[in-house]
């Protein structure tokens, strides 16, 4: 026997990947797991908001470390530009082919516009600049103390700058169908007001949730908020245009010309957004509240 297990090779082990794996042999069961051994994700939140390190998107499922963000701010601010602007070009697209093909997008293909492009967004920049692609974001985040409000005037003026660029350049490719793509409520004004901040709050309290909480999970935060925008626009979309956005509706505005009643995309969004990040944080459960960990898969809380 000695010499049959001398002759017997040695076990092979593949070369190591560089850094962390790729993969880690970690299992994440959404039913078992300790939520709070894990870092939350901060797709939306980076930054040196001065409570705490920042954490680089997807890190806790191969490093279970936290990732200090060293990304300089012009980088961020290029990553933000161009991803408001994937994210102004397709959604104010959809609208603009749908008015010129007489309505072959449909609203479904109008909302799923919209929705895929804030998820590859969100999954391709949030590790670099936080994807917020939208102002009302960006100060209901500072308005939490997970932002630093001395980068939310840079941060705007990326989101503002990409989104006329980006109204401009379909202007240039879809004339004269540009008005197709500018949100302008066609119910009344309350009922438009109430609408976009309704919207918005579910948006920002989603956002807020898979964002900033590690009990939540911030994995499938591109998922989840581009989802939700698809819904909202399902729900808004015939009555007030469902930006949930102020530069979704300023950039196609200076384009075309058409500022009839902008300052309701301007003003509710806005609001909708910092209720929204106030209601998750008022009903969020604390660390002293948290339930130990399951075991077994059980899905009653």
């Amino acid at each position: 026997m000695e010499g049959v297990e001398a002759a017997m090779p040695e076990e092979i082990t593949p070369p190591a990947t560089p850094g962390a794996p790729l993969v880690s042999s970690f299992r994440v069961d959404c039913a078992s797991y300790d939520r709070k051994s894990m870092p939350s994700c901060v797709c939306f939140s980076v930054g040196n908001s001065g409570i705490g390190p920042a954490h680089a998107c997807l890190t806790g499922i191969s490093t279970a470390a936290a990732v200090p963000d060293n990304t300089s701010l012009t980088r961020k601010l290029g990553a933000e530009f161009v991803g408001t602007f994937i994210l102004i070009f397709t959604a104010t697209a959809a609208p603009i082919v749908n008015q010129k093909s007489d309505g072959a997008e449909t609203l479904i293909g109008n909302a799923a516009c919209a929705g895929l492009a804030v998820m590859i967004v969100i999954l391709s920049t949030g590790h670099i600049s936080g994807a917020h692609l939208n102002p009302s974001l960006t100060i209901a985040f500072a308005a939490l103390l997970k932002f630093p409000w001395i980068h939310v005037p840079a941060y705007i003026t990326a989101q503002v700058s990409a989104s006329i660029c980006a109204s401009f350049a379909l202007k240039v490719v879809f004339h004269p169908f540009m008005s197709g793509g500018v949100t302008v409520p066609s119910v009344h004004i309350g009922q438009a007001f109430a609408l976009e901040f309704l919207i918005t709050f579910n948006l920002m309290f989603v956002v807020t949730a898979v964002a900033t909480d590690n009990r939540a999970i911030g994995e499938l935060a591109g998922i989840a908020v581009g989802a939700t925008v698809m819904l909202n626009i399902l729900v808004a979309g015939p009555s007030s245009g469902g930006s949930m956005n102020p530069v979704r509706t300023l950039g196609p505005a200076v384009a075309a010309g058409n500022y009839r009643q902008i300052w309701i995309y301007l003003l509710a969004p806005t609001l909708g957004a910092l209720s929204g990040a106030t209601i998750y944080k008022l009903v969020q459960i604390r660390d002293d509240e948290a339930e130990p960990p399951h075991h077994d898969r059980n899905f009653q809380r």
